[in-house]
């Protein structure tokens, strides 16, 4: 943790006022504008939001929420235009700045302070031993980086990180680079969000990614939103969702929070919502405490093949028999418990009452086509992959994959962070992948199994990383268990980050560090006098191009693919990889089309209005390419968190100023919080239990079984209405309480969403 700092805003006292009941509408609008001009001003920022999403624009840079195919001139949210007007911003930080600021001052300071401070405009470099960031040649930058890898003794102890900004082009010559060297060590942010999803949907569906597009929202008779908060974090979507809300769609709600983007949504593309009349979108909200999901599911199944068994036409047995596998062995382990131990059991773990999940499961019988969404309130919990497979069971049950307006919607976060997966951005790629990238290049791939994100964060604590190399992101503010990341980052030799902002990453470095700038989304990218663009891949499986349009703000500014090419032109030469010719992107495209599936005729079919739609076997035929041919019924157990007694469920989660750990402002308007983001969120009646009051500070302190105290001082209580026995907090200034040996079952996920606390008031309040 570090130190209050003067002028420092981010570390203000905030202030507490009733949480909204309403989302979007004119508020949003002003704010939206007030941050673009604040930031970009009128010269940048105008071009930069009337091109944001456009077929001939570029792709936001924040999530990964698809366009419609009918765009609106002002196709963004608010939270769009934020991570727009951050990066399009007309500031540069001069040499001058790293003279006067020291990197030991720098680490004090808070991250919204780094990121205020201006683009990145040349590379930077930090000496062993010194103490100020100095201006490097690209040669010099670029020679070092390829020297210190040739001089490993092995591969192995290099580490590849990605963000999910990163396009397909970078991200597809990154992993190319870190395979020629010999490593599969390519973690990226999916391991700390989504990595659970995929598991779980590669295990019963055969395919990692969601099944739906918008389009099956629009026709679905019910979706179910669990742990998700679209308000915040992915706008847009409440378009999707008041879109299907009038076209007959119920909405279930799932989560420890109201959240007000999920109560009344008023939508600024329209007359009425700028007049403050919106579209009342849940219809039934269920306030499950933190973990309880797998058994809220279980027990809707259950009702389901209870029915069944009475006779009720409510399984689609058909669908059953046809394309899926261990539906006997599912339905046998799940009815096996007695009633009488399972609903009391359920109740504890949800908090929630029969009735309630009767209900649901009523809504799911009525519905010929279901859609289940879902994001990290699912996914970063110990039991988050049995979870996500208890989902799958609900839809296979009731026939809901492979038929318009049904199917498994996981919403993704970062704009391309599922397109840097399909390029092959994973420490564990399949042996056909690894074979295709062989044959395209001439080479011999690795094929051991990689270092995931917390495996590498272990690795170097004990020693065996000496360069870790992160194209964007802020890979220390990110990660868990914040004193072991940074003391783990602090034994590196050299750390390199491709960055286009200050964050804490370049503040916390190994014995030697690199900063080099990249040209940011919404950037022009010249190549001479040829105007070069990219791809992404959104949440929903669809491929466009991204052209950047504004003027960088320096010359010393590259792209992503120029930094990747000119590192592999050091280290390799031209041979197997015409580096130098990779600079045309459509060679690099060209590349992509003979190595990943569906991807043939790249250039051509990305060039297309809308780009194209990736193949999905399920979606598209009911074909599942799992081990058994089926889709697979999996039994999941009964796990739920315990909460001892005098103690809290401590969820991490973001505040509406905020895209991951980027802080665009203080405020989280909805929650009711102004100026301030060091504030725990707790229901009345377990402050009143715990012996604290709203408005009193105390530290929260994380206690697990390895009996470390991992504490985080100085919050405000703020009383609000979570579940019961249920808190929440804003990361990165949480991570440091969540261990880093927490995580996952089969994904290996932080469990972001599962911290016991205690809270411990200051000295004094």
């Amino acid at each position: 943790m570090t130190r209050r700092v003067e002028n420092d805003p981010a570390q203000d006292a905030p202030r507490v006022d009733p949480p909204g009941r309403s989302s979007v509408g004119l508020p949003s609008v002003l704010n939206s504008l007030r941050q673009v001009g604040e930031n970009a001003g009128v010269r940048r920022g105008v071009p930069a939001m009337l091109a944001v999403n456009q077929k001939r624009g570029f792709d936001c840079p924040g999530c990964a929420w698809p366009e419609p195919g009918r765009r609106h001139t002002a196709e963004f949210c608010e939270n769009g235009a934020k991570a727009v007007a951050e990066e399009a911003t007309g500031r540069a930080l001069a040499a001058e700045f790293f003279a006067e600021h020291p990197v030991s001052e720098l680490a004090e300071r808070s991250g919204y302070w780094l990121g205020r401070q201006g683009r990145l405009a040349e590379p930077l470099y930090l000496a062993e031993g010194a103490d100020h960031y100095e201006p490097i040649t690209w040669e010099s930058a670029l020679d070092l980086v390829a020297g210190e890898l040739r001089a490993l003794d092995s591969p192995d102890k290099a580490v590849f990180y990605t963000s999910g900004r990163t396009s397909n082009e970078a991200a597809f010559c990154y992993q190319l680079l870190a395979r020629l060297l010999g490593t599969n060590n390519l973690p990226d942010c999916s391991n700390m969000c989504h990595e659970s999803s995929g598991a779980a949907l590669t295990e019963t569906l055969g395919v990692g990614k969601g099944s739906v597009s918008l389009s099956d929202l629009y026709k679905a008779d019910l979706i179910i939103v669990a742990g998700q908060n679209p308000g915040t974090n992915h706008p847009r979507m409440l378009s999707a969702l008041e879109r299907a809300k009038r076209s007959g769609a119920r909405i279930v709600t799932v989560n420890p929070l109201p959240e007000a983007g999920l109560r009344e949504f008023r939508n600024p593309q329209t007359a009425r919502g700028l007049a403050g009349r919106g579209t009342e979108l849940t219809d039934l909200f269920a306030q499950i405490r933190l973990g309880g999901d797998l058994a809220l599911f279980s027990a809707v199944n259950r009702l389901l093949l209870e029915a069944d068994r009475r006779g009720e036409p409510v399984l689609d047995r058909a669908f059953i028999e046809e394309h899926t596998h261990g539906f006997d062995a599912y339905a046998e382990d799940l009815l096996s418990e007695p009633g009488a131990e399972f609903w009391p059991r359920v109740e504890r773990a949800t908090g929630l009452e029969r009735e309630l999940i009767e209900r649901i499961a009523r809504s799911a019988v009525d519905s010929e086509r279901t859609v289940v969404c879902w994001a990290m309130g699912l996914t970063q919990h110990k039991h988050s992959v049995p979870t996500i497979r208890e989902v799958v069971n609900l839809l296979l049950l009731r026939g809901d994959v492979g038929r318009p307006g049904a199917g498994v919607c996981p919403v993704r976060g970062h704009s391309n962070v599922q397109g840097d997966r399909t390029m092959g951005i994973f420490e564990r790629p399949s042996a056909a992948f690894l074979d295709a990238l062989g044959a395209e290049f001439g080479f011999e791939p690795p094929r051991a199994h990689g270092l995931d994100t917390v495996d590498s964060i272990r690795a170097m604590a004990e020693g065996r990383v000496r360069v870790f190399f992160a194209m964007g992101g802020n890979f220390v503010a990110a990660s868990p268990d914040t004193n072991t990341t940074e003391e783990a980052m602090r034994r590196v030799g050299l750390t390199v980050h491709v960055s286009t902002k200050l964050n804490r990453s370049h503040v916390v470095t190994g014995t030697r560090a690199l900063i080099l700038p990249a040209l940011a989304r919404s950037d022009r990218d010249l190549h001479g006098d040829r105007s070069r663009w990219v791809t992404v891949e959104d949440s929903m499986g669809e491929v466009h191009a991204s052209h950047g349009v504004l003027p960088p703000l320096s010359e010393g500014m590259r792209s992503e693919v120029d930094i990747v090419r000119g590192v592999g032109e050091r280290l390799f030469g031209e041979s197997p990889v015409a580096w130098s010719r990779l600079a045309d992107y459509d060679r690099v495209r060209d590349h992509v089309a003979a190595v990943v599936p569906g991807f043939e005729d790249f250039n051509a079919r990305v060039r297309r209005p809308g780009g194209f739609t990736l193949p999905h076997a399920p979606r598209d035929g009911r074909r599942f390419p799992t081990a058994t041919g089926r889709a697979n019924f999996t039994v999941n157990g009964r796990y739920a968190p315990e909460i001892p007694e005098g103690r809290l469920l401590l969820q991490t989660l973001r505040s509406h100023d905020q895209y991951n750990t980027t802080v665009y402002g203080l405020d989280d308007r909805y929650r009711g919080i102004t100026d301030g983001r060091r504030v725990v969120l707790v229901n009345p009646r377990d402050c009143a239990e715990l012996g604290v009051r709203g408005g009193q500070y105390v530290d929260l302190v994380g206690e697990w079984s390895d009996g470390v105290d991992r504490r985080a001082p100085h919050f405000l209580v703020v009383e609000y209405p979570t579940a019961r026995g249920c808190a929440a907090a804003y990361y990165p200034e949480t991570n440091v309480l969540v261990p880093l040996d927490s995580t996952a079952d089969v994904s290996n996920t932080p469990t972001s969403k599962s911290v016991v606390v205690r809270l411990e008031p200051e000295t004094g309040t």
